[in-house]
């Protein structure tokens, strides 16, 4: 893995360098599981992984989960949420854009922090909660 070792603690980040960073750490995941589980052509794996990346998708997986994130998860989640972007999702409402940057942030933070235990487990409760 890269090495922030020399970058700012990511709690010094501002909360959509979190979420842009968190977006990527989360297609990756997302991708490698649908590879994993599957063996089909990329434009359907593609398909598959729209189903867990849109703003959508990510909204719905923080209502399902965000009873399960600690005090801290859910601080830097808000932070994410309440950050006010000057872009919106293709195809979503604000409300679900934002759900969703406050997720990615909180992947990111959690990428950026190192704490690979609880990302990954984060991450397995949300592709759960959309597979469902």
């Amino acid at each position: 893995m890269l090495d922030f070792e020399k970058g700012l603690p990511p709690e010094q980040l501002s909360p959509l360098t979190l979420a842009f960073v968190g977006d990527a750490v989360y297609e990756v995941f997302i991708r490698t599981k649908l590879s994993k589980d599957v063996n089909m052509q990329s434009s359907k794996l593609h398909k598959q992984a729209i189903r867990y990346v849109s703003a959508v998708a990510q909204s719905a997986i923080v209502h399902a989960i965000e009873d399960k994130f600690t005090d801290e998860e859910t601080a830097v989640y808000k932070r994410g949420r309440n950050a006010h972007t000057h872009t919106s999702a293709k195809n979503a409402d604000i409300v679900d854009y934002r759900h969703a940057t406050g997720f990615e942030a909180l992947i990111g933070y959690l990428y950026l922090k190192k704490d690979s235990v609880r990302l990954n487990e984060i991450l397995e409760m949300g592709y759960n909660a959309v597979k469902e």
